[in-house]
């Protein structure tokens, strides 16, 4: 696969975890519960893919080592980490300090990527990233209202940690396994983290009509199999300093989406934050001269 190709999947990838808000919201049950949900739902269908993606195993394909699999068990409890305390500084502090928090994602990956899976961070990562975060806090922070807090705005600090751990995992899991079972078996340790934690929050695990089931189903088939499963497939090509602006991306995408469900227009400012945030992702694209991003 081309870094081109790569990244047309890591944009659509973006997309479809960008519009989670919109079934979170509708979801009718609690955000642990939700979680749980999210990366449950999508069981079936990352069971399938994997089917598919081993009987077309190359038989001189390397198999997965240890080393492979505890990649693949930290990203599962990295995620898991991502969504709890994801969860938590919404309730601890403002949407927008949460949200700008979580975005930091790839600075952290930048900063770990080298001591991690030894990646070095190319000059047009950071040219990218270093415009993309403005851009985000345009975006994010014309929406905000009322006052965050210390331990709100740490919850959002280690969300961000955390998902950028995810995508340095995932990264090394990509080496010798494919994207569907990379994403089947780091789902899987998700799910066992996520339904203590909505059992012990007290929260309803059923939705209460037709529309919450609904709701969660996308949030499962869409968001998590198609949003982190084409991210996986983009991690098997592309650097995970690159990959991870896609959290950026996201936040375009949410914004799009609250604007298209919901009807909540966009500021000017907001515009110009989503389109810094697009500046950000062209300056930081893979090099055409090569078949993968430069690290």
């Amino acid at each position: 696969m081309t870094a081109g190709a790569a990244l047309a999947l890591l944009l659509l990838g973006a997309a479809a975890m960008g519009i989670s808000p919109v079934f979170v919201r509708n979801a009718e049950v609690g955000p642990f519960a939700s979680a749980f949900w999210r990366v449950f739902g999508a069981l079936p269908l990352l069971l399938a893919w994997t089917a598919i993606e081993w009987r077309r195993r190359p038989a001189a394909a390397p198999r997965p080592t240890g080393a492979d699999w505890k990649a693949v068990g930290l990203a599962g409890l990295f995620f898991a980490g991502d969504l709890a305390f994801w969860h938590l500084a919404i309730l601890n502090t403002t949407i927008a300090n949460a949200t700008f928090f979580a975005c930091l994602a790839p600075l952290w990956v930048a900063l770990l990527a080298r001591v991690t899976i030894g990646e070095a961070v190319g000059r047009r990562t950071w040219l990218g990233l270093g415009v993309c975060i403005p851009g985000a806090a345009l975006l994010i922070f014309q929406s905000r209202t009322g006052a965050g807090s210390m331990l709100g705005d740490g919850f959002g600090l280690l969300t961000s940690l955390f998902f950028g751990l995810y995508f340095l995992a995932v990264r090394r899991a990509r080496a010798a396994l494919g994207a569907g079972a990379t994403t089947l078996a780091t789902s899987l340790v998700t799910v066992l983290v996520m339904l203590p934690l909505a059992m012990i929050a007290g929260e309803g695990l059923l939705p209460a009509t037709g529309t919450g089931l609904a709701s969660l189903a996308a949030l499962g088939l869409v968001s998590h199999a198609g949003g982190q499963g084409l991210l996986a497939v983009a991690l098997g090509v592309l650097s995970a300093s690159f990959s991870s602006l896609v959290i950026f991306v996201e936040a375009v995408a949410a914004a799009a989406f609250a604007w298209i469900f919901a009807a909540e227009t966009p500021q000017p400012t907001q515009i110009a934050g989503g389109l810094i945030i697009l500046l950000g992702i062209f300056l930081a694209r893979p090099p055409r001269r090569t078949g993968v991003v430069e690290a």
